[in-house]
């Protein structure tokens, strides 16, 4: 298949390159303007992460439905003085026009203000609406629950509009601040676009600039830049598309971009090496068998011929050979992501299913336009780099540049390594260990209002609200009850004894059927421990004298999300490490080398989740990274995390076995066929220099998208970056040489039964 595909690419560059061009320019066209339609980032929404069928869930679902709570968009008018009559006589006399103007508008069902009330400011009802420090004021507009959605939206931005327009009337020092639902989400999903644009920025260019030092010139190294730029063109396309099938949250755009951009570079610059290794051979066969005084003719001829023999074989080997790794670790990679597909949660589900579109994309680039390019290039791609040319890159280049030498830094390496492997084995797995040890303290947090961007409007909003306006606060915790007001009454009394509640009322008569009940904890934080101590204890009380119970709020999403994690992970863990485990030994015909790939990629990935918590929930490097922290990692970031690093180390893992059991089973460069650690040996020097140099493009790619403002972004760019940058040195320089030179030929074990099924359906070169 692989020797057909690069035969098929070598005599259609052209209209392979066409058609990724026209495929890219048309995706990314429709998810970012969506043709007249809406774009994919009018289709994200953003919210608390959803468990379907746990408590929480079920809860707001039947308050909704209960509920049919309408539309809301709030004002905070800022800067008036409410002890100064003349400031609050300009005021009442601006808003009474607007007022006016709001009743009279489609769709505006009820406004409320503290002027409304007939026995004034004074009034017990006009209280609420009035900032606790006497500087400003509250406004609420209610639309009609019967609009249709195109109705609601257009109604909203007016009302919206003519509230900003009340704040002009004002004039200096006061400002209206207007929010909603909508505007809040509009605000994570904007600050999440420019994130992505920012990332991008920073990530491009850089990664181009190295792999410049890595291929010597800029058209090998824009090759897998080119790849990289279509698959987020194509990755876009491909997200609108699940956006009609699935709701995707506004984190995945960013999380499934980054992932697509830093796999698209890796397997092309595995692609775009091992083309250079394969035309130098070609070209040095050709030059072998042919008579000095016939090369200039054979040249001529070869420049008259449409299509160059040397460089379709070339392709074709490489296709055979990287083509075959790229794939295999790109399945790798999908199965790993697809785990996600069997957890609860939504937004790990969306993100499963985006991911594993993303890497499909990533490898059809690197497998056909990546190729394409190469065969456009043909032969010059040997031409020496212009950049060997610079005083000072030439010892660089002969380490990370260029085709890898027989011997070298690498081959160095692994013989230091298996001098004394006992040695580097128990001090690597020692410091990953000591990396890891934070993780016995780990919390699990879901975010919700926290996701606003710092520095913006919305953000201001509800600080402001918090602080001033505590009868529009949603209380930590609420438990909404199946009964009567005077049986959720009572019942409120039971909760009122719980551990760590300061109070517990009916809040809302929800109708006949339902009470809310609100419950305030001795705690600031929604999310933090005694919040959640509390949804814990009022979750075990016997709920008599109502009929059930269901406990809402951060802490109680928390708790829901969590368990929905641990009872999925058994089953998607256990089906990836199998798929996983079954795909290496196809490739290997061993036992020992996937099993140890397992061990080693769990320890390493525990190891980056605790450099991760140490970062994030410690607080540590808060100053440098620039965030808040909040007392623990996002919930789905962790399950992220895992699910993509694991596929990320596989990747690395891959592209190293791959090499080294090539070397194993052909013998090749004076290599004894079953020498184990000669093969070791030339396997980390042929793959060390991509491997590392795949890494630092990766690293750049996330840390671009870590120094974005959102912070699940930011901790999913720099638990990444850690996967990614202990893998590709601790793990694949140290550990892995280690321990393959101490299983020796060990290593490629198997019993005589699955050793006759390696040799029919095998994996091979």
């Amino acid at each position: 298949m692989f020797d057909r595909l690069g035969r098929t690419i070598a005599r259609h560059p052209l209209f392979t390159v066409l058609s990724w061009i026209l495929l890219v320019a048309v995706a990314g066209s429709l998810a970012l303007t969506g043709f007249g339609g809406q774009g994919l980032f009018d289709r994200l929404h953003s919210g608390e992460p959803q468990v379907p069928g746990a408590e929480s869930q079920e809860g707001r679902e039947i308050l909704a439905d209960a509920a049919e709570e309408p539309t809301t968009v709030t004002a905070v008018v800022l800067g008036v003085e409410m002890a100064d009559e003349q400031a609050v006589s300009t005021a009442g006399r601006a808003l009474t026009s607007t007022h006016s103007r709001l009743l009279g508008t489609e769709g505006v069902e009820a406004v409320a203000d503290p002027f409304v009330f007939p026995e004034g400011l004074e009034s017990e009802q006009a209280a609420p609406f009035l900032a606790a420090d006497g500087n400003g004021f509250l406004i609420t507009v209610t639309l009609d629950g019967a609009l249709s959605a195109d109705a609601e939206t257009a109604a909203e931005q007016d009302v919206a509009d003519q509230l900003t327009a009340f704040g002009t009337e004002l004039g200096e020092p006061a400002r209206v601040v207007v929010s909603s639902d909508a505007l809040l989400t509009a605000s994570i999903v904007d600050q999440m676009e420019k994130d992505l644009t920012r990332g991008e920025a920073v990530a491009l260019p850089i990664s181009l600039l190295i792999m410049v030092v890595v291929f010597g010139g800029f058209l090998a190294a824009g090759m897998p830049l080119a790849g990289a730029i279509a698959s987020i063109g194509g990755g876009l396309g491909a997200l609108l598309g699940f956006s009609h099938l699935i709701e995707l949250d506004s984190v995945v755009v960013n999380v499934v971009t980054v992932l697509g951009l830093g796999l698209s570079i890796d397997y092309g610059l595995l692609i775009v090496s091992r083309y250079r290794e394969e035309i130098r051979r070609e070209v040095d066969a050709e030059l072998a068998e042919t008579l000095p005084g016939e090369r200039r003719r054979t040249r001529a001829r070869r420049q008259s011929r449409r299509r160059d023999a040397a460089v379709e074989r070339a392709l074709r080997s490489t296709l055979t050979t990287a083509g075959r790794t790229v794939t295999f670790s790109a399945l790798t990679v999908a199965i790993a992501i697809a785990g996600l597909l069997l957890l609860r949660p939504e937004i790990l589900r969306s993100l499963g299913a985006a991911g594993v579109s993303v890497v499909v994309i990533a490898v059809a680039s690197a497998l056909t336009l990546v190729p394409a390019l190469l065969a456009l290039r043909g032969r010059r791609m040997l031409r020496p780099p212009l950049l060997r040319r610079v005083p000072g890159l030439r010892a660089l280049l002969g380490t990370l540049g260029e085709s890898a030498p027989e011997h070298g830094f690498f081959s160095r390496l692994a013989g230091g390594v298996q001098r004394r492997p006992w040695l580097v084995m128990v001090a690597t797995a020692g410091v990953l260990v000591f990396l890891a040890s934070p993780l016995l303290g780990l919390n699990l947090r879901n975010t919700t209002t926290e996701m606003v961007p710092e520095g913006s409007d919305q953000r201001e909003f509800l600080t402001v609200v918090e602080e001033q306006y505590p009868a529009f606060n949603t209380p930590p915790v609420q438990v909404l009850v199946a009964g009567s007001a005077e049986d959720a009454a009572t019942f409120a009394e039971q909760v009122a004894g719980v551990a760590g509640v300061t109070e517990a009322t009916v809040a809302e008569e929800v109708n006949e059927q339902y009470q809310v009940l609100a419950v305030q904890v001795d705690s600031a934080d929604p999310g933090g421990e005694v919040a959640t101590d509390v949804v814990r204890a009022i979750r075990d009380l016997d709920p008599t004298p109502v009929a059930q119970i269901w406990v809402l709020g951060q802490a109680a999403n928390q708790l829901d999300f969590t368990e929905a994690l641990v009872q999925g992970l058994p089953l998607a863990a256990g089906i990836v490490v199998l798929a996983t485990f079954v795909l290496l030994f196809l490739m290997t015909g061993s036992l020992l080398v996937p099993l140890k790939a397992l061990i080693v990629n769990a320890l390493s990935l525990s190891a980056s989740l605790g450099v991760t918590t140490w970062v994030f929930q410690e607080g540590h490097l808060a100053g440098l990274l620039d965030f808040t922290p909040v007392g623990g990692l996002e919930s789905y970031v962790v399950a992220v995390v895992v699910a993509f690093g694991f596929g990320l180390a596989m990747d690395y893992e891959v592209f190293l076995i791959a090499r080294i059991k090539e070397f194993y089973d052909g013998g090749r460069g004076g290599i004894h066929l079953g020498d184990n650690d000669a093969s070791v040996r030339a396997g980390l020097q042929q793959s060390g220099r991509i491997i590392t140099s795949a890494a630092l493009v990766i690293i750049v790619v996330f840390a671009g998208f870590a120094s974005g403002e959102l912070l699940p972004i930011k901790e999913v760019g720099v638990a990444l970056a850690v996967t990614v940058l202990i893998d590709a040195t601790l793990v694949r320089m140290l550990l892995v040489p280690a321990t393959m030179t101490l299983l020796g030929r060990r290593n490629w074990w198997a019993p005589r039964p699955l050793a006759r099924l390696h040799r029919r359906f095998g994996i091979q070169h």
